[in-house]
């Protein structure tokens, strides 16, 4: 029994050993490690802080889309009943991605709410007197704060740029087919640069088939035409395992080279040419439907095209970017105007916030508007909310209880 007992401690002795020497390399990062950890800058405050914060704003939006979910019901019933819409679609295809959609499309707005109310609280209850009085200054009480909105920012962004969009297609499709929000699925007279020198035309294009009529491509070199292919209709593959295959029917080609032309026709020929139905036919609100790689890589492809339909996808980008760092703002706002305990309660002050809250969401709108119709730089449009709140919050930082 002793002699088993010695073999497994030098056994474990040995495994230990080789375990030191493989981990050698990660034993002078750890003191790093230890200043990165999180943990090591959370007290107690500041747990408790984020748990009411978090609590506050997961309670808030759960309040209010209950609400907006009731309101959706009673006026969308009639039509659920009218174009027979199965239980099952309504609750997964439907309010399954309602939900996150316009959560995350007001987070801003319920980060807010979630950081009046229980900074209030507390001010009522005196406890942020208490902190200030034990020497907590109002920078430090701000950690736990902006340590919040680092997460929920983070998923904010990760929600609108990698999730929603997927469940935003679903829901369309859903409101396309069941409340009669018709789509658009055809397209006319469409032209674009489908790549260096190579202009394509569909006089009529249906989406639902994905099949084109009166197709023409011209290929130039130097400014002048070398190649001239015309095909009474147009069949994309929706089955090919790659991307742009296309099979013309009673297509024709003239071959020009120089003062000879050399012409080829034929009953159907599949060929490759560098477009999708998604460049075809454009929907009222398609952009949301990109995720943000998605939609990197469209804009640069229609950039490089020439075409000039990309700014509401660039607003959209920007956007998207742009909204996860209103979060910090609205929460510095908050903070400021809810931390002080007044006599008259929190009513003027909890009104004043809700109107600047407002106001940056309709400014939002407002300059994704002026960006879409205007000469405004996407880029521009979408930060100047951020931009213009900035300075709002740190007015209202500078005047906050020290």
């Amino acid at each position: 029994m002793e002699r088993k007992q010695i073999k497994r401690y030098h056994w474990l002795l040995s495994i230990s050993r080789s375990l030191r020497k493989r981990t050698a390399w990660f034993t002078p990062i750890v003191p790093y490690l230890r200043i990165l950890s999180p943990t090591r800058h959370l007290k107690t405050l500041d747990r408790y802080i984020i748990r009411q914060f978090i609590g506050t704003y997961f309670f808030s939006i759960a309040l209010i889309i209950s609400i907006s979910i009731v309101f959706d019901v009673n006026e969308n019933l009639a039509k659920f009943t009218q174009f027979h819409a199965p239980l099952r679609a309504i609750v997964f295809d439907y309010y399954a991605n309602f939900i996150p959609y316009f959560a995350n499309l007001f987070s801003p707005l319920f980060v807010f709410i979630a950081v009046i109310f229980f900074t209030s609280k507390l001010a009522g209850n005196s406890e942020i007197i208490s902190m200030l009085a034990a020497g907590v200054s109002f920078r430090r009480l701000m950690r736990p704060y902006m340590f919040s909105c680092i997460l929920l920012s983070g998923l904010s962004f990760y929600l609108s740029g990698y999730v929603i969009p997927h469940g935003t297609v679903i829901r369309q499709n859903f409101e396309s087919m069941y409340k009669n929000k018709k789509k658009n699925t055809s397209a006319e007279n469409v032209q674009l640069q489908v790549d260096r020198g190579v202009i394509a035309y569909i006089q009529h294009y249906d989406n639902n088939m994905k099949r084109g009529y009166g197709f023409s491509l011209d290929k130039f070199e130097n400014k002048k035409l070398v190649s001239h292919m015309t095909a009474a209709e147009l069949q994309y593959d929706t089955i090919s395992d790659s991307k742009f295959h296309w099979r013309a029917t009673n297509w024709r080609i003239r071959a020009i080279h120089g003062l000879r032309e050399q012409i080829t026709y034929g009953e159907q020929k599949d060929t490759l040419i560098l477009m999708e139905p998604t460049d075809l036919v454009y929907s009222k609100g398609q952009q949301e439907t990109f995720t943000n790689p998605e939609l990197r890589a469209y804009i640069s492809k229609q950039i490089g095209r020439g075409s000039g339909n990309v700014v509401q996808y660039k607003v959209e980008y920007h956007k998207r970017i742009a909204s996860s760092f209103a979060s910090f703002i609205l929460t510095t706002i908050g903070l400021s105007l809810s931390s002080r305990k007044r006599k008259g309660g929190m009513g003027l002050y909890l009104g004043i916030g809700m109107a600047l809250s407002f106001g940056y969401i309709m400014l939002q709108t407002v300059s994704a508007t002026f960006a879409i119709n205007a000469d405004t730089p996407p880029m521009l449009a979408a930060w100047i909310p951020n931009i213009l709140f900035s300075i709002v919050a740190y007015f209202c930082y500078r005047n906050a209880p020290n």
